[in-house]
């Protein structure tokens, strides 16, 4: 445990040390954040502000497989850096090209539905994944091979893009998904869970320095989109699937804004929200400011991993 620890204090400290010559690399490449026109006047104000930060998080995944580089740690190292990837090429056509819309949804979306296939098909055929969903007090819910990649990929492509749309205030993002990462950290007992988490956390620690209000650097797709695939597999590799709609909460909520904002405005030419996703929402109608809209969210990220421990710990 010790050497965990160790790491990821090593993680952070790398992040923290790196994440400035970082900074200078991309506004020396003008590879900075464009603004969407629609989004509120304090965020035009952010134009200009370094994108693709979320590259730092890679020396987590380097730190990761260099203390247990083991093919579960392969595994999820390569998640991560699959799913970084797609966030790359949208994060660079934003920055490069200074257009906000990125890559088509339907690319992302085609090679999200890839990778996660790929890595499904490694976890059933080489790291012994079953096709049963644990529900409560053992008892287990058993699907045909098929039946069950289906939904993962379903449940893996939708969390992804769902933690993805959670990355739009500074800090907030990363205020989320700590508690989420140490949850997996307190219930697995697997040393390559234990150590991927804590060493994200480290890392993630070490951005929210350059992240938080106001943010010296976007971590963009790059990170979020990492954050959201591989958060997502731990959920599978841990098979505590039941749990995603307690545990991803906030990135849920902040999903289903966004449709439903989509199907009310298309059915009554209204919006149900001042803005979409509901983060934006508190902004407008509210008047809270960023800090208390991430310390919030943050909380309420806390809250879910502590309902799920319980539960987990009492009736799983």
């Amino acid at each position: 445990m010790f050497g965990i620890m160790a790491m990821s204090g090593l993680s952070f400290l790398l992040v923290a040390v790196f994440m400035p010559v970082l900074i200078w690399m991309l506004r020396r490449l003008r590879l900075t954040q464009p603004i969407r026109a629609e989004l509120p006047a304090d965020h035009q104000a952010k134009r200009g502000t370094p994108l693709m930060a979320g590259l730092i998080l890679i020396i987590g995944v380097a730190t990761s497989l260099q203390f247990r580089p083991v093919p579960l740690m392969v595994l999820l190292s390569a998640t991560f850096i699959l799913f970084s990837s797609i966030g790359f090429l949208d994060d660079f056509k934003k920055a490069a090209w200074q257009d906000p819309s990125g890559i088509s949804g339907r690319m992302k979306l085609v090679l999200q539905f890839v990778f996660t296939g790929a890595i499904l098909y490694m976890l059933l055929h080489s790291f012994g994944l079953t096709s049963d969903i644990a529900l409560f007090q053992g008892f287990q819910l058993h699907l045909p091979v098929y039946v069950y990649v289906a939904i993962m990929l379903l449940f893996v492509v939708g969390s992804a893009n769902a933690i993805n749309f959670t990355d739009g205030l500074d800090g907030l993002l990363i205020n989320v998904a700590i508690p989420t990462y140490f949850f997996f950290f307190m219930i697995s007992d697997k040393p390559e869970v234990q150590t991927f988490s804590l060493v994200m956390i480290g890392c993630l620690l070490g951005l929210f320095l350059y992240n938080i209000y106001p943010a010296r650097a976007f971590m963009g797709d790059t990170g979020s989109l990492a954050i959201g695939g591989s958060l997502s597999f731990l959920a599978v590799i841990e098979k505590v699937e039941i749990l995603i709609p307690i545990l991803f909460f906030v990135y849920l909520a902040e999903q289903l804004s966004v449709i439903l904002q989509v199907w009310y405005y298309k059915r009554t030419k209204l919006r149900l929200f001042r803005m979409a996703p509901i983060h934006f929402h508190f902004s407008l109608k509210y008047g809270w400011n960023e800090n208390k809209i991430v310390m919030v969210f943050g909380f309420i990220s806390w809250l879910s991993v502590l309902i799920c421990w319980l539960i987990w710990k009492y009736l799983m």
